[in-house]
Protein backbone atom coordinates (compact mmCIF):
# COMPACT_ATOMS: atom_id res chain seq x y z
CA UNK A 1 0.00 0.00 0.00
CA UNK A 2 1.39 3.29 -0.83
CA UNK A 3 2.10 5.70 1.89
CA UNK A 4 -0.07 9.12 1.89
CA UNK A 5 1.09 13.00 2.87
CA UNK A 6 -2.81 12.78 4.40
CA UNK A 7 -2.36 12.32 7.92
CA UNK A 8 -0.16 15.63 8.04
CA UNK A 9 -2.57 18.10 6.23
CA UNK A 10 -5.26 16.19 8.29
CA UNK A 11 -3.04 17.34 12.03
CA UNK A 12 -2.62 20.81 10.35
CA UNK A 13 -6.25 20.88 9.74
CA UNK A 14 -7.71 19.63 13.15
CA UNK A 15 -4.97 21.80 15.02
CA UNK A 16 -6.41 24.73 12.82
CA UNK A 17 -9.60 24.00 13.67
CA UNK A 18 -9.10 24.07 17.26
CA UNK A 19 -6.98 27.15 17.47
CA UNK A 20 -10.06 28.86 15.63
CA UNK A 21 -12.71 27.43 18.08
CA UNK A 22 -10.92 28.13 21.36
CA UNK A 23 -8.18 30.63 21.14
CA UNK A 24 -9.39 33.06 18.96
CA UNK A 25 -12.74 33.80 20.48
CA UNK A 26 -10.40 34.80 23.75
CA UNK A 27 -7.85 36.69 21.81
CA UNK A 28 -10.76 38.58 20.22
CA UNK A 29 -12.38 39.02 23.78
CA UNK A 30 -8.89 40.53 25.20
CA UNK A 31 -8.13 42.83 22.77
CA UNK A 32 -11.86 44.13 21.59
CA UNK A 33 -12.73 44.28 25.09
CA UNK A 34 -10.67 43.67 28.04
CA UNK A 35 -8.36 46.03 26.43
CA UNK A 36 -10.89 48.98 26.04
CA UNK A 37 -12.55 48.47 29.18
CA UNK A 38 -9.46 49.07 30.85
CA UNK A 39 -9.81 45.73 32.39
CA UNK A 40 -6.10 45.04 31.28
CA UNK A 41 -3.48 47.86 30.35
CA UNK A 42 -1.98 47.76 26.57
CA UNK A 43 1.26 48.24 27.91
CA UNK A 44 1.08 45.11 29.74
CA UNK A 45 -0.71 43.59 26.79
CA UNK A 46 2.82 44.52 24.40
CA UNK A 47 4.69 43.69 27.63
CA UNK A 48 3.48 40.25 27.27
CA UNK A 49 3.21 39.88 23.42
CA UNK A 50 6.63 41.21 22.90
CA UNK A 51 8.06 38.00 24.75
CA UNK A 52 9.73 35.29 22.32
CA UNK A 53 7.02 32.23 23.99
CA UNK A 54 4.23 34.89 23.00
CA UNK A 55 5.25 35.44 20.00
CA UNK A 56 5.72 31.68 18.80
CA UNK A 57 2.32 30.94 19.80
CA UNK A 58 1.05 33.61 17.95
CA UNK A 59 2.44 32.83 14.76
CA UNK A 60 1.08 28.98 15.27
CA UNK A 61 -2.47 31.07 16.53
CA UNK A 62 -2.07 32.55 12.79
CA UNK A 63 -0.26 29.82 11.03
CA UNK A 64 -3.16 26.93 11.94
CA UNK A 65 -5.89 28.42 11.18
CA UNK A 66 -4.55 29.03 7.43
CA UNK A 67 -3.92 25.23 6.84
CA UNK A 68 -7.34 24.62 8.36
CA UNK A 69 -8.93 26.97 6.16
CA UNK A 70 -6.83 25.56 3.05
CA UNK A 71 -7.76 22.08 3.76
CA UNK A 72 -11.32 23.02 3.90
CA UNK A 73 -11.34 25.06 0.58
CA UNK A 74 -9.41 22.14 -0.99
CA UNK A 75 -11.95 19.60 -0.21
CA UNK A 76 -14.77 22.30 -0.90
CA UNK A 77 -13.58 22.91 -4.28
CA UNK A 78 -13.44 19.07 -5.30
CA UNK A 79 -16.49 18.08 -4.08
CA UNK A 80 -18.03 20.81 -5.79
CA UNK A 81 -16.57 18.96 -8.94
CA UNK A 82 -13.74 20.55 -9.83
CA UNK A 83 -11.46 17.26 -9.51
CA UNK A 84 -9.53 17.55 -12.30
CA UNK A 85 -7.47 20.55 -11.04
CA UNK A 86 -7.31 18.63 -7.41
CA UNK A 87 -3.57 19.63 -7.44
CA UNK A 88 -2.86 22.50 -8.58
CA UNK A 89 -5.12 23.67 -6.17
CA UNK A 90 -3.84 21.85 -3.22
CA UNK A 91 -0.36 23.84 -4.11
CA UNK A 92 -2.22 26.94 -4.65
CA UNK A 93 -4.12 26.97 -0.63
CA UNK A 94 -0.95 24.91 0.68
CA UNK A 95 1.28 27.18 -0.70
CA UNK A 96 -0.70 30.55 0.41
CA UNK A 97 -1.04 28.71 3.78
CA UNK A 98 2.44 28.10 3.80
CA UNK A 99 3.55 31.33 2.65
CA UNK A 100 1.71 33.81 5.08
CA UNK A 101 3.27 31.57 7.90
CA UNK A 102 6.36 32.32 6.99
CA UNK A 103 4.95 36.24 6.54
CA UNK A 104 3.72 36.11 9.98
CA UNK A 105 6.77 34.45 11.65
CA UNK A 106 8.78 36.80 9.65
CA UNK A 107 7.17 39.76 10.73
CA UNK A 108 6.54 38.48 14.69
CA UNK A 109 10.16 36.75 15.11
CA UNK A 110 12.73 39.05 13.59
Amino acid sequence: MARSNEPAFWSLFSAGGMVAAFLFPAAIFITAYMVPAGKIEADNLRMVMSHPISRLLLVAMISLPLFHWAHRFRFVLVDLGIKGFKLPIAILFYGTAVGSTICAAYLLLV
